[in-house]
């Protein structure tokens, strides 16, 4: 068989069956359509829909710009990110504020992006490990009901950063030629749409940046031809600034300061860490309504001067007070991986059954690195990587059972990759 041939044989073996996006798909949509999971509260003016992010998208399309993420007119704000808010307002322009229609749309786009991370889960699997884990991980990602939960249930970015956290890791397995026949340097294309993608997820959530720099690097150790992959690489940053820097300037034309992302870690590192602080937050930090002590001191002060006296009180507590807040960071590592509290459980064992779906794929994710590690699995020290950098902000500041949700592809691919590698202890025939 000719070199040529065998190249295209092995690319062709990468590629994913349509079937799991699909089924995926439209199993997601199947589940929202008939559970009703598109009826969201009303309570407390629908704050369930969309939480601050579609408070913000009330206000931009009723008038009032990017602000008010909380209750009433309380003024600019980058207390979220931009880019989901951006898409809830576009539901809310077409179908209607909070309505159910826009509820169902924003939530079958979740499952768009949720199922077709299936599809990326196989290929990454297919080009570190075989095709056998590969259609096992992306069949567990495709049908099973946890991995749902985010994109069927929450109008937040939570599925689609995952899915694009997955798509970059794919394609920086793509341009090191990861699984394929032949080595290859990356192409120029392929950087822009590694700048392009990172230039989103910055957007959507920019805790995962945290990583691109080690992502960055290790695409750039692969090369065999470094000062070309230099340049591409530059391109590939200026565009990801150019998509970024909008916002940056949105932020100190409308907030007065420098805000490069978020504004709100202040304020969160004192709801994580100061007095009574539990290690992690239920429900908004800051009351909503109107007549409530820390609503009405944000509306006072502005988001930029009460984030900034917020932060000044955690790290005076912080300073004060070591041993409490490195009890809570060892609590909030323990949570990120065991599973964090939850206040409505009202069975105990429901409750170890949901400890249990979340922490068991913790253990095999990460025996499964190791084993990976130990037999220099190609990628390998890039997920260890992606395992270490993380969670890393969550551990200091605050922590939610979704922070973890951007890992739990590789957490599928890992803990399959695990079962599959058990070996039967062959015992000998006694001879006679």
């Amino acid at each position: 068989m000719k070199p040529e041939q065998t190249r295209s044989l092995r690319a062709s073996s990468l590629r994913a069956p349509w079937a799991l996006f699909w089924v995926g798909f439209l199993v997601r949509v199947l589940y929202i359509t008939v559970a009703h999971t598109y009826r969201f509260p009303a309570y407390a003016d629908h704050f369930k829909f969309g939480y601050e992010m579609g408070r913000v998208a009330r206000a931009l399309v009723t008038g009032f710009g990017y602000a008010d993420p909380f209750n009433w007119h309380t003024g600019p704000t980058a207390w979220v990110p931009p880019a989901y808010p951006l898409l809830i307002a576009g539901a809310f322009k077409l179908f209607g504020v909070y309505s159910l229609f826009a509820g169902w749309v924003l939530l079958v786009i979740n499952s768009l992006f949720n199922a077709a991370a299936a599809v990326w889960i196989y290929e990454i699997a297919a080009r570190c490990f075989n095709r056998k884990v590969a259609v096992w991980s992306g069949w567990i990602w495709a049908l099973y009901p946890t991995v749902m939960e985010y994109a069927t249930r929450w109008v937040w970015e939570t599925a689609i950063s995952a899915a694009l956290f997955t798509a970059v890791l794919l394609l920086a397995l793509r341009m090191r030629g990861i699984g394929e026949a032949s080595r290859r340097e990356a192409t120029l294309g392929q950087w822009l749409l590694f700048g392009l993608l990172w230039g989103v997820l910055a957007l959507s959530n920019s805790t995962l940046l945290l990583f691109l720099p080690i992502c960055g690097l290790w695409l750039l150790a692969g090369s065999a031809k470094l000062p070309q992959a230099i340049a591409k690489a530059t391109a590939a940053g200026i565009l990801c600034i150019a998509i970024i820097a909008p916002w940056i300037i949105r932020n100190e034309r409308a907030l007065h300061a420098f805000v490069p992302m978020r504004s709100n870690f202040g304020a969160e590192l004192y709801a994580g860490n100061g007095p009574g602080s539990m290690g992690f937050r239920y429900g908004a930090l800051i009351g909503l309504p109107e007549q409530e002590p820390q609503h009405k001191l944000y509306k006072q002060l502005g988001e930029i001067e009460y984030v900034r006296e917020h932060g000044q009180l955690a790290k005076a507590y912080i300073a004060a007070h070591p041993g409490h807040f490195a009890t809570l960071s060892l609590e909030r590592f323990d949570f990120f991986w065991a599973s964090v509290p939850h206040p409505t459980d009202k069975h105990w064992f429901l409750d170890f059954l949901r400890q249990l779906d979340y922490c068991l794929p913790s253990i095999t994710g990460v025996l499964g690195l190791l084993l990976a590690l130990k037999r220099r699995i190609p990628a390998a020290g890039l997920f260890a990587w992606a395992f270490a950098l993380l969670p890393l902000t969550y551990y200091f500041v605050t922590v939610e059972a979704r922070f973890r949700h951007p890992l739990e592809p590789l957490i599928v691919i890992l803990s399959v990759y695990l079962f599959q590698s058990a070996e039967r202890r062959r015992i000998p025939a006694a001879r006679a």
